[in-house]
């Protein structure tokens, strides 16, 4: 006869209790796989993965490791304005995630501390892990380095970068910060800039309607593959590529003497006069003005100039010497096609919100 056990007022006979016994551990085995699953996604949110179809990442990677604290640290002193000299201006001030962190166009030029007005217009932050240079210029050729240009320009932050640190030293919550993420709670300039940096290159951009595309995920419309067709003829040139960028200095004819020299600045050399960076065309359909100077306000002002708008100077490319020409049905179709490359799930991306 079976064992009779008695537990909690239900009788259960012994080979009843074996097969709850079995069913419980199955379902611990199946709660363990589901909180390792849990975990694995946890840590995939805040580690750096890149596109199978992008060029390997140039950021180094090995020196600084991203780390979910490390992560929102980084988060936080992006927009945090103590990173300026009166404490009102931080990075999201020209960096905006709606606009895939390019500056707002209700002014052209980026404005810092006491609203002083750059020269320049700021460009969108997106897929830096893949850049070698940056600014318009190249002026920096490591990603850790670039917040010193903003805190240190008297435009922009103003604030030397001594102070910087001396006030995180003095907050009541960064030592503890610093020590979640880097293991000590003093704050240093290096790991500062490696907090940024965590945050930063995690800004990728590659689900674009256009990259569905790309992964049979989903379709264009007839216009959109002709403005597709028409881009590959007129433009890849310089939009080279998955990041839609050779990453070259060119002068595209937007004036005829310069102000702002450019490249110049940084090489010295007078060939390089009004030469600019090539920017991505990722989310270009959201990050207008368009240029350095922010001269054309759309994008259809921006192939009107290519088209017809060509000024000749001593530096122009010669690939523009004669202009591109452009039906109006052409442009219109490459409009159609470039407003693909808008990533909604990059500029509603959650990670990078304000907390």
């Amino acid at each position: 006869m079976a064992a009779i056990l008695f537990y909690g007022g239900h009788t259960f006979s012994f080979f009843a209790m074996k097969k709850i016994i079995a069913w419980a551990l199955v379902l611990l085995v199946f709660a363990a796989i589901g909180c390792k699953k849990d975990d694995t996604q946890k840590e995939d949110k805040y580690t750096f993965v890149a596109p199978a179809n992008f060029p390997a990442p140039v950021y180094t990677f090995d020196n600084n490791p991203i780390t979910e604290a490390g992560f929102k640290l980084g988060k936080k002193l992006f927009f945090d304005p103590i990173l300026s000299v009166d404490n009102t201006v931080s990075c999201n001030n020209c960096h905006n995630q709606s606009l895939a962190f390019a500056d707002l166009s209700l002014h052209p030029f980026s404005k810092g501390v006491q609203e002083r007005q750059g020269i320049r217009n700021a460009p969108q932050l997106v897929n830096l892990a893949f850049m070698k240079e940056f600014f318009w210029d190249g002026g920096v050729t490591h990603l850790d380095f670039v917040p010193l240009n903003a805190i240190e320009s008297e435009i922009e932050m103003d604030e030397e970068i001594a102070n910087v640190i001396e006030k995180l030293n003095a907050d009541p919550e960064y030592p503890a910060l610093f020590e979640q993420a880097f293991g000590s709670s003093k704050v240093t300039t290096p790991l500062m800039l490696h907090a940024l940096a965590q945050f930063t290159t995690m800004m990728v951009s590659n689900n674009s309607p256009y990259d569905k595309y790309l992964r049979g995920e989903a379709a264009l419309s007839e216009q959109e593959l002709e403005g597709l067709h028409l881009f590959e003829q007129k433009c890849q040139s310089c939009h080279a590529g998955i990041l839609f960028t050779d990453e070259s200095y060119r002068n595209n004819g937007i004036d005829t003497s310069f102000t702002d020299i450019g490249r110049a600045r940084i090489t010295s050399f007078d060939g390089d006069i009004g030469k600019f960076r090539v920017p991505s065309l990722r989310n270009v359909g959201i990050t207008s003005p368009y240029m350095h100077n922010a001269k054309f306000a759309s994008l259809e002002a921006v192939l009107d100039h290519y088209s017809n708008g060509i000024k000749p100077s001593l530096s122009l490319d010669p690939s523009l010497k004669d202009g591109i020409p452009m039906t109006t049905a052409e442009k219109t179709a490459i409009i159609s096609f470039l407003k693909t490359l808008t990533d909604k799930d990059f500029t509603q991306d959650e990670r990078f919100f304000k907390e």
